[in-house]
C-alpha cells in the first residue's frame, strides 16, 4: 500500500482504481507463452499479490520483479485492496522465493490467486 508520496501506508492517490497492465485481454485460469503475444519470454508464470491499491503500487511491484534475471515483462491486473493477478514473462524458470523477495522489497506479499 502507498500514499501519493510513495510511502507504504494507506493509498491516498487519485489513481486507486486505475490499475493498468500491458495485455489487452484476460484469460483467467491459463497461461500463454511469451511467443503467443510477441514477447521474447519463453515462460509466463502467474502470481497473486495482495495489498496493491493504485498505479504506484503496480509500478513498484513491476519494477522489483522486472529486476530479476531473465524477466522480460510484467503484466498486472490490479484488484485494488484485494489479490491482484501478476503475469511474469521470463527466459528461465523463476524460483517462488526470488519472486516473493522482489514483491516483499516492493512492500507487498505473494498470495494465492482465487480460482
Amino acid at each position: 500500500m502507498c500514499d501519493s508520496n510513495g510511502n507504504h501506508e494507506i493509498c491516498t492517490c487519485d489513481t486507486a482504481s486505475s490499475g493498468t497492465h500491458e495485455h489487452s485481454h484476460d484469460h483467467p485460469g491459463h497461461t500463454h507463452s511469451g511467443s503467443d503475444h510477441g514477447h521474447s519470454a519463453a515462460l509466463t508464470t502467474e502470481y497473486g499479490v495482495e495489498g496493491m491499491t493504485c498505479s504506484h503500487c503496480v509500478a513498484s511491484v513491476t519494477e522489483e520483479i522486472g529486476r530479476l534475471e531473465g524477466v522480460s515483462n510484467v503484466d498486472i491486473d490490479l484488484v485494488a485492496g484485494g489479490i491482484s493477478r501478476v503475469r511474469v514473462g521470463s527466459s528461465r524458470a523463476l524460483a517462488d522465493a526470488e519472486v516473493a523477495a522482489a514483491v516483499d522489497e516492493a512492500g507487498y506479499e505473494l498470495a494465492t490467486l482465487p480460482r
